[in-house]
């Protein structure tokens, strides 16, 4: 016999439809503080690299919206940066600013109307900044160019390949600034109505590579020893978690290791660090890759990085969530329900078929799979179907 699905209740003038819970995984309510996603599935930040002075527009709000509606738990807002050098590119959104922070309150009022929690990732790109948009190149805009800044990093120590410029060495007032972009930028979530915080610790990005070994070479409190590569990232948990309400989730996403031949070490330093960020106020972690150097052999694989996350689950304190390659359906369920994560993040899928919750619904032989999405749609796919 199939299994039944409660669908969300809708924020509309639509009236729920009552019906028995699922028994299976992904769609499974998932609390966490005071916030419970109506299932596991979560559509993660996805740069669309369309913004303009770092301001939401009308794309972003349908784009978000149209996510929103589509049924799955959660939709985090792509990589927005917390100030203007932190942008991956100069297409990138922002929110270093109180009109920024205005337009994002249209985008988070869009994803909530739709049904999802609406989150937001923060990021600082570090010495990744500054690059043409992937459709453009994907590498670092010419120094001569009036679209280039100066990048900064832990050390002057460029990224290689086609990210070649040499970045800036932070000051320790640098640092602190960066600190308190971010603190400021997670109010400005918070005041425009987003709900979940990620803040972006992974790809080769800013706070990464303070992790990192092969990016950090500072002599001072800021680096060195694991003590010291963890400071600014501990810092600035502690900074956000200072403004950002309690009863909604502080995450973080994070490349727990590089797949450079001491991943082992990598990974326990990971462990170690999560486990130190959770009595600072991390609520979850959204395990990835560092991809803090180029050259590495990542295994790319549907749901490769499983038994890692798997892992840091039993390791550490916190709920744990993860993408790369979670689009199969019944492969997104299975980790979920082997205890891999608590929460599923389907990207790519998503922008070919914003209503891909439905067909995940169907894959796995929900009853009336439509009323995942909202009523106005659920009542017409049942109807004629």
């Amino acid at each position: 016999m199939s299994a039944k699905f409660t669908p969300f209740e809708n924020t509309g003038k639509h009236q729920k439809n009552k019906m028995d819970e699922t028994n299976v995984a992904l769609f499974q309510p998932f609390s966490i503080n005071s916030l419970t996603l109506k299932n596991r599935v979560v559509v993660p930040p996805m740069c669309t690299y369309s913004a303009e002075d770092g301001l939401a527009d009308e794309f972003h709000v349908n784009h978000y919206g149209s996510l929103g509606r589509g049924g799955a738990g959660l939709v985090i807002v792509e990589a927005t940066a917390v100030s203007p050098e932190g942008r991956i590119s100069p297409s990138c959104l922002g929110i270093w600013n109180d009109s920024q922070a205005a337009q994002m309150a249209k985008v988070a009022s869009a994803i909530k109307a739709g049904g999802a929690v609406p989150g937001i990732q923060l990021g600082h790109a570090g010495r990744k900044a500054n690059a043409n948009e992937p459709w453009n190149g994907d590498d670092h805009i010419s120094e001569d160019n009036e679209r280039a800044w100066q990048t900064i990093a832990p050390s002057s120590i460029p990224f290689g390949a086609h990210l070649a410029r040499v970045p800036k060495e932070m000051s320790q007032e640098d640092i602190l600034r960066v600190q308190n972009d971010f603190k400021m930028a997670a109010q400005r979530a918070r005041d425009a109505g987003f709900e979940w915080l990620e803040l972006h610790f992974a790809h080769g990005y800013l706070a990464q590579s303070f992790f990192s070994i092969h990016s950090n070479h500072r002599t001072d409190s800021y680096g060195g020893d694991f003590a010291g590569r963890t400071r600014f990232i501990i810092e600035t948990v502690e900074a956000v978690r200072s403004v950002w309400p309690k009863e909604f989730p502080l995450t973080i996403r994070f490349g727990v290791l590089e797949y450079d031949d001491r991943d082992e070490e990598t990974l326990n330093e990971s462990i170690a660090l999560t486990n130190i960020l959770k009595e600072k106020g991390l609520d979850l972690l959204n395990v990835s890759v560092g991809f803090t150097i180029p050259g590495t052999s990542v295994p790319w694989g549907a749901g490769f990085l499983a038994d890692i996350a798997k892992r840091m689950k039993a390791e550490t304190s916190v709920a744990i969530a993860s993408a790369w390659g979670l689009g199969d359906p019944e492969l997104a369920n299975r980790v979920v329900e082997e205890g891999c994560m608590d929460l599923a993040m389907i990207g790519r899928a998503y922008l070919a078929n914003p209503h891909y919750t439905y067909e995940i619904a169907r894959t796995l032989k929900i009853d009336h799979p439509s009323w995942v999405l909202p009523t106005p749609y659920a009542h017409w796919l049942e109807r004629y179907k």
